[in-house]
């Protein structure tokens, strides 16, 4: 095997209110343009995208949608996105 690095930094976040308390702060440090990628519709029926999207555009973020995208993705799934 050819060597390699890999490094994978991640932030998660338990418990209650951990949504509004941390979204907007961890989004912001990339940028305020976010794209929103989610399957089919319960993302919707939970109530979680309303709560989702009013965060990020609370906090002025420009949030663009691609709904619709099937486990695996296609390649021209991923074009969509771009």
């Amino acid at each position: 095997m050819n060597p390699f690095r890999f490094e994978n930094p991640a932030a998660l976040y338990y418990g209650s209110g951990q949504i509004e308390a941390h979204l907007a702060d961890e989004v912001l440090k990339y940028g305020k343009n976010v794209l929103l990628v989610y399957g089919g519709g319960s993302i919707k029926r939970f109530g979680l995208y309303e709560k989702v999207t009013g965060i990020l555009r609370g906090a002025g973020c420009n949030v663009f949608e691609l709904s619709g995208i099937e486990p695996n993705p296609r390649l021209s799934s991923v074009y969509k996105g771009i």
